[in-house]
């Protein structure tokens, strides 16, 4: 992982919250909110909480006298999060590693993270401390992206992305987002952290954008792809927006974008 690939700051959590969040993971909180309702915790943590996406689709489908901690490693994010979620005293934001995560054991009956665990320079032991905060018996909900060939906008803004870099094209959504899909190693990284009764499953959904430049701005304003961009060339971060905009243009027209998008979902027990 490149060092960029973990800066979300300046402008990136507002783009983020405010174009990526409904373009492809608003549809995977309210799964994750949904499970997560099913366990009926009394006491939840949030690890890689972002700018609240699943914060907010859990805090609804979850009742009153919870107590839910959401946590995340970069301040940025959490501060956009906790402004979207301001009011609700269920809920304590709290910046944290998932790697050395703050809390005793056995602390929490469940623990969800959404889109977070490509991020963990070291799975197992970021899996370790989860299972380490759970009760006996908790529940360890997460999702990360499949390939990044199953995700369609994506890929097709990293091959447009290639024409304006051919030398050394950025390679952030392929190396870290969708680099960590694999069904058999993601069960024996949990498995070596000690979970059992794990489910793994792939969940297919739509990504929907209003134009071809809302795409690209979500994807090369609104996520470290930019960081990679602009430490390749600053001034090219204007040109490969617009060259993933025609791209996606070209290939779905001047009005508003579909596109597959595909996700691995699993849960654990402790």
């Amino acid at each position: 992982m490149s060092e960029t690939d973990k800066v979300f700051a300046g402008s990136i959590p507002r783009l983020y919250d405010e174009y990526l969040v409904p373009m492809i993971f608003a549809v995977y909180a309210e799964d994750i909110a949904r499970r997560v309702a099913a366990l009926s915790p009394s006491v939840l943590l949030e690890i890689a909480a972002g700018t609240g996406a699943v914060t907010r689709a859990v805090a609804a489908a979850l009742p009153g006298g919870i107590r839910y901690v959401a946590t995340d490693l970069n301040e940025p994010m959490l501060a956009v999060a906790a402004q979207r979620q301001a009011g609700d005293d269920r809920i304590t934001w709290r910046q944290a590693d998932g790697m050395a995560l703050p809390f005793g054991d056995a602390e929490f009956d469940a623990v969800c993270c959404q889109f977070g665990a490509m991020f963990f320079p070291d799975r197992i032991k970021a899996y370790g401390e989860v299972k380490r905060v759970l009760k006996p018996d908790g529940t360890f909900v997460f999702n990360v992206w499949d390939r990044i060939e199953d995700n369609v906008l994506t890929q097709e803004a990293m091959v447009a992305l290639e024409k304006l870099f051919p030398d050394d094209p950025p390679r952030f959504m392929i190396r870290t987002p969708h680099g960590y899909y694999d069904k058999t190693v993601i069960r024996g990284d949990l498995e070596r952290a000690g979970f059992r009764d794990i489910s793994i499953e792939t969940r297919s959904e739509i990504s929907r954008a209003p134009s071809a430049e809302y795409v690209a701005i979500a994807l090369c304003q609104g996520t470290p792809l930019r960081s990679e961009i602009e430490a390749k060339d600053a001034s090219k971060l204007q040109a490969a927006t617009d060259i993933v905009a025609e791209a996606i243009r070209t290939r779905h027209g001047s009005g508003p974008v579909e596109g597959k998008i595909q996700a691995i979902v699993i849960e654990a027990r402790a």
